[in-house]
């Protein structure tokens, strides 16, 4: 990577500020990748084949698949840099189940271990969230030039800008810290529940197809392909 800008990963999980991160990079000229993949049920197969594709591509990544890669890419992409955004538990899942509600993308149900929302499934999402915190700390103790946490939540704009500029390296922009609230306009709001509907249309599909070959198997004692 000699000669080149370190890749950035954001690895918190959603609804903790990786759009708001993703904007912030933006403005300090970063070109950012966002996900990758969320709707696909193939995504528990093909998630590394699929980010090492656009990490060439990119300077910085958020949202998933990225938070649950963050081994392979360390391993692959020596000198990058990793930030984790997290936020009080309780209110992450409160923001979890507003945003989600029932709706079941591919990439929840891979996340939290054969469910994809949050609604009637907290403990699971809880406990999914809180262990991705920890073992992110594990593997980076000791590596404070590499790991970046920060609760975007908690502090002024200026005390975001701060932190992420001096792990990065940079200046600290004269303007505000974005924001972002996908919940802000009806516009948001209105593709939020497009994307969802589709999605959970996507993953059941999925569910049934497995659920059949399972049947078939059973049955005739082999695999079917």
């Amino acid at each position: 990577m000699a000669g080149q800008k370190p890749k950035i990963f954001c690895i918190g999980f959603q609804k903790t500020g990786t759009t708001s991160l993703g904007l912030a990079l933006q403005k300090l000229g970063y070109k950012v990748c966002g996900p990758v993949g969320v709707t696909n049920p193939a995504i528990r197969y093909k998630a590394l084949d699929w980010a090492l594709d656009r990490v060439p591509h990119f300077d910085a990544f958020e949202d998933n698949p990225w938070p649950l890669l963050y081994r392979e890419l360390d391993q692959r992409f020596p000198g990058s840099k990793f930030i984790l955004t997290h936020r009080h538990p309780r209110a992450w899942i409160k923001s979890a189940k507003k945003y989600f509600g029932y709706y079941e993308a591919a990439a929840e149900v891979w996340i939290y271990d054969g469910v994809g929302s949050p609604i009637g499934n907290q403990r699971r999402f809880l406990k999914t969230y809180k262990q991705h915190n920890k073992e992110v700390r594990e593997y980076f103790e000791g590596r404070p030039h590499d790991l970046l946490e920060i609760d975007l939540t908690k502090n002024t704009d200026a005390e975001n800008w701060d932190k992420v500029c001096a792990f990065l390296g940079h200046a600290v922009p004269r303007t505000s810290f974005p924001r972002a609230n996908s919940s802000g306009t009806l516009e948001a709001e209105a593709q939020r529940h497009a994307v969802g509907i589709f999605a959970t249309a996507r993953t059941n599909f999925d569910r049934a197809n497995r659920a059949t070959i399972t049947a078939l198997q059973k049955l005739f004692g082999a695999p079917v392909s």
